[in-house]
C-alpha cells in the first residue's frame, strides 16, 4: 500500500472526526437553545410513536417528516401512511455518507408550503437527530414541532439489534420498505 493513499485515509478520519465533533456542537447548541447551559428543549416537545400515529390520523394538517438518511429509508424502510391518507415527507438532516448537516433541511421543509401552525411530527432513527430537526423548524418559524421518541427503530435490545425495543417498528405501527 503506497504511503500517500495511508496518509490520504488518515486525514479523512481525521476529518470525518472534526465534522462529527462540529456537527454535535452545532446539534447540540441549537437543541439546549445555546451555550448558556440551559437544558430547556427548544421544540416543542416529545410524543410517542402512538401519539404521533393518533395525531397523524387525527389532524388534517399534521406532517410526518422523517429525517433519516436516503440509505437508511432505502434499507431500513418507511413509515406507511397510506391507510390515513398521507405519505410521510422525507428530508435528509444529515446528508449520506459524509454525514454532514443538510445545508437545505429548513428550505426543503418550506417549499412545501405547509402551515406554520400545523404539527410536524419529527422522525429518525432513535430519536436524536429528531430532536435537532424540530429545533431548527422552531428557529425559522414554526409553531408545532415534536420529536417522535424512540423513533423508526427504537433502542438497541437485548440481541444487539434495533427495532425490536421501542420506535415504530416495534411498535407494530404501518411501515414499508423496498
Amino acid at each position: 500500500m503506497p504511503v500517500w493513499f495511508v496518509f490520504e485515509q488518515a486525514l479523512l478520519r481525521e476529518r470525518h472526526i472534526y465534522q462529527t465533533f462540529f456537527s454535535y456542537e452545532i446539534i447540540r447548541q441549537m437543541v439546549r437553545g445555546g451555550d448558556d447551559g440551559n437544558d430547556d428543549m427548544s421544540y416543542t416537545g416529545d410524543v410517542s410513536v402512538e401519539e404521533a400515529w393518533k395525531a397523524l390520523e387525527e389532524d388534517k394538517g399534521a406532517v410526518l417528516i422523517d429525517v433519516r438518511t436516503q440509505a437508511e429509508w432505502a434499507f431500513v424502510g418507511i413509515c406507511n401512511l397510506s391507510e390515513i391518507g398521507k405519505a410521510p415527507l422525507l428530508v435528509s438532516w444529515q446528508e449520506f455518507p459524509h454525514m454532514g448537516l443538510n445545508p437545505n433541511f429548513s428550505q426543503m421543509i418550506e417549499g412545501q408550503n405547509i402551515a406554520k401552525s400545523s404539527p410536524l411530527y419529527f422522525l429518525c432513527r432513535s430519536g436524536v437527530r429528531s430532536q435537532s430537526a424540530a429545533a431548527a423548524m422552531i428557529a425559522v418559524g414554526y409553531e408545532n414541532c415534536f420529536n417522535i421518541r424512540g423513533g423508526f427503530e427504537g433502542d438497541i435490545g437485548a440481541d444487539g439489534h434495533r427495532g425490536t425495543c421501542g420506535g415504530w417498528k416495534a411498535a407494530g405501527l404501518p411501515w414499508t420498505q423496498n
